[in-house]
């Protein structure tokens, strides 16, 4: 884990990429807290497994919900969800098939843990002697330093030319080309960190934090984007965006990282 000191920074964006939900921009104060440098990965969730012999959300219900497009072309016809059919529902899919029955995370073991609910990272925390982050202290780890700057490392999603976050190239849903390297999940330390030594904080799996979406509401928050954004439908691979998400959801694209107060 990387120590930050925390302070004042703007939170949210209210720029031309921005969804209604990120404003507006205030200035947030944070106390020092440590974060992780990387999501939890599949190796750290296993030990936390063996350990305790939880079983995630999904192992309990059976199934979770897995893209389309990670799916065998022949793989029968599941129910989808009707906003976005790219979704599958998958018998026997969770955090260690992640594509259902016949796969597994062999030679994936560095890669982020997913098909894990929000109640799921709650109980690895407990288990561990961490947190889930508050979406502040998400947001200004993520964020690196720079002020107002939509990335990570700036203004630009790919300065020169150059690949800096695990998201969809191509044509979506139909196609990834993979340009950026990786089709699905990346390693959790894949590349080059943010100026506080973070990874990943924008695209590979959405990273779930303690804070309720709005007030009132049931839905727990998740920052980051996925392998799955792309600029024709979700343009959420950006340190102020932000989803609502029930505390149940399981997907192949959600994971977390951990913090502790400093």
């Amino acid at each position: 884990m990387v120590r930050l000191d925390g302070g004042s920074f703007l939170m949210g964006s209210e720029d031309e990429l921005a969804y209604p939900e990120e404003g507006p921009v205030r200035t947030v104060r944070v106390d020092p807290f440590r974060i992780s440098r990387t999501a939890v990965s599949n190796a750290e969730f296993a030990e936390f497994a063996a350990a305790t012999g939880y079983r995630t959300e999904a192992e309990r219900w059976g199934w979770s919900f897995v893209f389309a497009g990670l799916l065998p072309d022949d793989f029968p016809p599941t129910r989808g969800v009707a906003a976005a059919p790219w979704w599958r529902q998958v018998e026997g899919a969770d955090w260690h098939r992640p594509e259902g029955p016949g796969s597994d995370v062999d030679g994936r073991a560095d890669h982020p843990v997913v098909h894990v609910s929000w109640s799921d990272a709650q109980a690895y925390c407990a288990w561990s002697g961490l947190r889930l982050p508050a979406e502040a202290e998400w947001e200004y780890a993520a964020r690196g330093g720079l002020a107002g700057c939509p990335f990570p490392w700036g203004e630009e999603r790919e300065p020169g030319g150059e690949h800096r976050m695990n998201v969809w190239q191509g044509a979506f849903p139909q196609h990834d080309d993979g340009s950026d390297g990786w089709c699905g999940t990346c390693p959790v330390t894949a590349f080059e960190p943010n100026a506080f030594g973070l990874h990943n904080t924008t695209g590979n799996v959405w990273e779930w934090c303690a804070d309720r979406f709005a007030p009132g509401s049931p839905g727990r928050s998740a920052r980051g984007g996925s392998y799955l954004c792309h600029d024709s439908y979700c343009r959420r691979y950006r340190v102020s965006a932000r989803q609502g998400l029930t505390p149940d959801t399981s997907t192949g694209n959600t994971g977390f990282r951990c913090a502790q107060d400093a």
